[in-house]
């Protein structure tokens, strides 16, 4: 068994820390002595590597929480999920890694190219199979033809500016494979009605506690709702990036018009810095 001070030594994770993780029930220790102390045995130490594991990837310590206690996962299977995090993560590194390479050998052709021209052409399948009916028809008449519309787009997917945004959204769903997934496998128009319906009692909710104040926890209870539902209906694996992208978003001129015309003046810079505040906290 080891005290609080070894783990802390053993895993450069400080008191402080250790004593929080126990707080939040993410680490408990295996007992304490006669004298009130934390003691931690071998199976305890294997737990707090797998959290490490995941604070390799800045991932919120309350869903690394619900992913240890989640009956559904053994062991294995969270060494096998955090295993193709770290791949991903070293096949990013070494793209880098390589990249810098290239400069410093006066190759300088940085390449910020998210999506080849193959996937590209699969997002405009598999946006226009799931588009309705009357706004394709609309795309196609402006555009002058489906072939044209599909080469305007690749032209602009295919630009700079637009696989940097690209690169931001397939962070937030984990990876290529899982946001090539996600498009060509969208949810259904019965259920993205139905969780549309539920962001609006979310909002409706959030803004009447406005008086409560952004860190309250009637206000951090709606905004850990609202990133929830918005982590579902987009089948994300990490909402925290998209949520703090719309909270940037309702500080914007047209978003705040029409959210302030909706529900009320200051509602939409209520909401963004509601957000904001809450995934600072976490």
């Amino acid at each position: 068994m080891r005290t609080v001070k070894e783990v802390s030594k053993l895993t450069g994770i400080s008191v402080r820390a250790l004593h929080y993780y126990d707080e939040i029930g993410l680490f408990k220790p295996t007992g304490k002595n006669e004298a009130g102390y934390r003691l931690y045995d071998d199976k305890a130490l294997e737990n707090l590597q797998q959290i490490l594991f995941f604070r390799e990837f800045d991932i919120p310590l309350k869903e690394i929480k619900a992913v240890m206690e989640n009956p559904a996962l053994d062991r294995d299977q969270i060494l096998q999920m955090q295993r193709k995090m770290l791949v991903a993560k070293k096949e990013r590194l070494e793209c880098l890694i390589s990249s810098i390479d290239d400069i410093l050998k006066g190759e300088n052709h940085m390449d910020f190219a998210i999506f080849n021209r193959a996937e590209i052409e699969e997002l405009f399948q598999a946006m226009t199979k799931h588009m309705p009916d009357e706004l394709k028809k609309t795309a196609v008449e402006e555009f002058g033809g489906m072939e044209e519309w599909k080469r305007h787009y690749i032209e602009t997917v295919s630009s700079e500016a637009m696989q940097k945004r690209y690169a931001k959204m397939v962070e937030w769903y984990g990876g290529k494979e899982a946001y090539l997934s996600v498009t060509k496998n969208p949810v259904s128009k019965e259920v993205a009605e139905s969780y549309n319906k539920r962001m609006d009692a979310v909002l409706q909710k959030l803004i009447a506690r406005k008086d409560c104040g952004p860190d309250s926890f009637e206000v951090r209870e709606a905004i850990g709702e609202y990133g929830f539902v918005l982590k579902q209906i987009c089948q994300l694996k990490e909402e925290e990036g998209m949520m703090l992208a719309l909270a940037a978003s309702y500080r914007s001129e047209r978003i705040r018009t029409l959210t302030d015309e909706k529900y009320g003046n200051g509602a939409a810079a209520f909401v963004a810095e509601a957000i904001e505040t809450f995934y600072k906290k976490q």
